[in-house]
């Protein structure tokens, strides 16, 4: 008998954002036959859902994609051969002023030779009413 096939159906720790499950005895290419209807850990392995905010994550994409253009820009260079910068939407919306935000963001780009108080100004406009991304909800089994 193989290690794979006694295995339990536990969720492993995730890896950024992708979750991964172990294959339950009897399920999947190790398996000793094939999956019958009736299975209840294959039932229980079908509900198994995470749900996350799609329209905001849909927002977040949109504006980093935006955000890497821009500092293509700012930079004169492809996104491979910039230089490290970190804007952590996320940091931003948990700062409270418009100013303190601009800091932040102004300390990041403190290597930048060009003039970037038009991006700045334009990326707080971008993020004002947006929310900071939560942990992923899971439904039930």
């Amino acid at each position: 008998m193989s290690a794979a096939s006694t295995e339990t159906s536990t969720p492993l720790p995730t890896a950024g954002s992708r979750v991964f499950f172990q294959a339950a005895p009897g399920v999947g290419c190790v398996g000793s036959g094939p999956i019958t209807g009736d299975d209840p850990v294959q039932k229980k392995q079908g509900k198994v859902t995470v749900k996350y905010d799609r329209k905001e994550l849909r927002k977040r994409l949109v504006l980093e994609e935006w955000i890497i253009e821009q500092l293509s820009e700012l930079y004169d260079c492809e996104e491979e051969e910039m230089p490290e910068v970190e804007i952590d939407i996320d940091d931003l919306l948990e700062v409270n002023s418009d100013d303190e935000r601009a800091s932040k963001l102004q300390e990041s780009l403190i290597d930048c030779y060009k003039p970037t108080e038009d991006f700045v100004r334009e990326l707080l406009g971008r993020i004002r009413g947006m929310r900071k991304l939560s942990a992923p909800t899971k439904k039930g089994l």
